[in-house]
């Protein structure tokens, strides 16, 4: 596959595509409300993992997942398992804790909803964070499934203090496979917990030492969506070399930068800092490399050998944000 038919192929994704659609609705709310995007944002940045409410001397965070419906009638034990695991990775992207989480469950019937919240429990015991209640309805039609989460940070890792200089890193945790046919890398159901917590522990580590103090959980979008979105927030741009991303070694590149691994992270480093920020990761095992430079030119290059190609231009096209901004 050629560097421009993977850009092409990368911009008509689903997970590009559904990370585009944010801009349209935050325009159809900010459109309804008497300041706009001002009164949307409400002094907390939108296009964070999470929203972070200051709040004494730290930050509360607050976030949602919502399973997409074939995947949760496919797949309902791990799309339940999921459901918790994504939303405790979008605390610890920001540098926080998780408190608890609570679900919305529609089901034809409890015996549908079984294996949803067979994977529910076991994503909570296994990350120890408690299920404390939610909404349910197992007379719908349909199976859904939506779950938010609570918890608190004491210094931020956020979307919007990328810097033109710093290091684009990646870390990943390669000890997965795929959820065939999902682009879903599950490198956590049969870890063990005490590895998964650990793992886990060194985000909010790295905030509260000062050693970076921007990130961005990989998400459906993957690892170059994932980065549209972190560079977008910051208003900046980056050059991302394909060949420094790290991978498995039988995975295809193009289908492993749409993946959404269990355990995937982007962070924007100061270069003084990115040796102590790897040496956290080595220590665990994590693969962890710089992937790119981030720059001043609101577009985002991709690389492979000699050839480049603009993967998105800021300056044309917003992709989460929508323009006159709702930071």
């Amino acid at each position: 596959m050629s560097l421009a038919d993977l850009v092409a192929g990368l911009r008509e994704s689903r997970g590009f595509r559904h990370k585009t659609d944010i801009v349209d609705v935050v325009g159809a709310l900010a459109r309804r409300l008497p300041g706009g995007t001002r009164d949307l944002a409400q002094a907390v940045a939108l296009g964070d993992d999470c929203a972070a409410l200051a709040d004494g001397d730290g930050y509360l965070l607050f976030a949602i997942e919502g399973m997409v419906s074939d995947f949760v009638s496919a797949m309902p034990w791990f799309a339940g398992y999921s459901s918790v695991m994504a939303n405790i990775s979008d605390i610890y992207a920001m540098g926080g804790r998780p408190l608890a989480v609570v679900d919305a469950l529609w089901s034809p019937g409890i015996d549908a909803a079984d294996q949803v919240l067979a994977g529910m429990a076991a994503a909570s015991v296994a990350y120890g964070v408690p299920i404390v209640g939610g909404h349910t309805n197992t007379r719908s039609d349909a199976a859904q499934l939506a779950v938010s989460i609570v918890g608190r940070a004491k210094a931020l890792l956020s979307s919007f203090n990328a810097r033109a200089g710093d290091k684009l890193m990646m870390a990943v945790d390669l000890r997965g496979r795929f959820e065939e046919p999902y682009p879903f890398w599950n490198a956590s159901v049969d870890a063990p917990s005490v590895r998964l917590r650990g793992d886990l522990e060194l985000l909010p580590q790295l905030a509260e030492s000062g050693l970076c103090d921007a990130a961005k959980d990989i998400s459906m979008a993957g690892t170059l969506g994932t980065a549209l979105m972190l560079l977008e927030c910051s208003q900046v741009g980056a050059r991302i070399d394909l060949a420094r991303i790290p991978k498995p070694a039988d995975v295809p590149l193009a289908r492993w930068v749409t993946a959404f691994p269990s355990f995937g992270y982007l962070l924007s480093v100061r270069p003084e800092q990115v040796e102590a920020v790897q040496a956290q990761f080595d220590q665990r095992s994590l693969a962890c490399a710089v992937i790119g430079s981030v720059d001043a030119s609101r577009k985002v290059v991709v690389q492979s050998q000699q050839e480049a190609e603009v993967l998105w231009d800021f300056e044309r096209e917003p992709f989460i944000v929508a323009r006159g901004g709702v930071q």
